[in-house]
């Protein structure tokens, strides 16, 4: 006597959905049913404030093979994936928005090559509907920004859309830390991985619950968690700093041994102070991102709290 394994799980990370939830439900629903019937759906509430936890329980009453993990809190998007990836049980995992940009239409595709030995499939952004100009051009910078100073190299204007294989599920809960940005952390696993091209959707409800302050943060996770270059870079500014003091010092001794005047050139020290504080000040910023993730890391705390699980005994083989 086995438990059976789903063929497919998907995970949905959710916050504050409720105008949307029920079309993405009806719509991954069909997909998967008409894949196969050996599938779980794994909406993870993120600590909605509005009714979608509420209909997340209506889900599962409704439908055994759909589970529920609810937070204690809001703890993010990226802790709310790696919930998800800690609670599947399928051979082939789907981690996609409740939001529906990401077409549920596309896991079949996905299914295709994954079944060709690809153990990651993930979606590559051809268009985006819906956004503005701004928010295209950050986004091809944040990719591009992070793939020139990472370690590791992230394919341009991807998401967490995206299939992967047992395999890779196992590597991700192998990797413990706090700061996670998960589509650094699939490209530095490695294995075959292939990108699928599709356009971008519009929302189909809703807001964003991605704007400019959690991008940002996103990139902060992004470069630090996945690259040494800042540490560098710091080193560098030291040493330019170093040289353009001992060039003050220089140019300070020939006006006092040389000249009459040697009062004036008061401008260069004043102009050397500064630039000597202010490159002390973000030598200091850079150096105290890295160790305040030393001790974010050293704390141990669990990357995300549940209050509540919602999931039905598996059929026995």
């Amino acid at each position: 006597m086995i438990e059976s394994q789903p063929l497919i799980s998907v995970i949905v990370p959710c916050f504050n959905e409720e105008d949307g939830i029920a079309m993405c439900h009806e719509r991954l629903s069909a997909v998967l049913s008409g894949i196969t019937d050996a599938y779980e759906i794994i909406y993870v509430d993120d600590g909605s404030r509005d009714r979608t936890a509420e209909l997340l329980r209506s889900f599962h009453q409704a439908d055994p093979r759909v589970v529920v993990l609810r937070f204690s809190r809001n703890f993010g998007h990226q802790p709310a994936v790696s919930a998800g990836l800690d609670a599947v049980r399928g051979q082939a995992v789907v981690i996609i928005d409740a939001d529906l940009q990401d077409p549920p239409e596309l896991i079949p595709s996905m299914l295709e090559l994954w079944r060709k030995d690809y153990q990651v499939v993930y979606g590559v952004r051809v268009n985006r509907e819906g956004e503005t100009g701004f928010k295209l051009w950050s986004a091809k910078m944040f990719y591009r920004i992070i793939n020139s100073l990472s370690d590791v190299e992230i394919p341009l204007d991807t998401g967490d859309f995206r299939l992967m294989d047992q395999a890779i599920v196992s590597a991700f809960r192998q990797m413990p830390e706090r700061h996670r940005l998960l589509r650094g952390m699939s490209s530095w696993i490695g294995f075959n991985q292939i990108g699928l091209h599709y356009e971008r959707s519009a929302r189909f409800a809703g807001t964003t619950k991605y704007p400019l302050r959690k991008m940002l943060g996103l990139a902060l996770d992004g470069i630090v968690s996945f690259s040494t270059i800042p540490l560098r870079l710091v080193t560098i500014m030291g040493f330019a700093a170093a040289l353009l003091a001992f060039i003050g010092i220089i140019y300070s001794l020939v006006v006092r041994l040389v000249t009459h005047s040697w009062v004036q050139g008061w401008a260069i020290s004043f102009i050397g102070m500064l630039f000597m504080s202010g490159t002390q000040m973000l030598c200091l910023g850079v150096l105290g991102e890295y160790v305040g993730r030393i001790y974010t890391e050293s704390k141990q705390r669990p990357l995300y709290l549940l209050r509540e699980v919602l999931r039905s005994p598996q059929p026995r083989l």
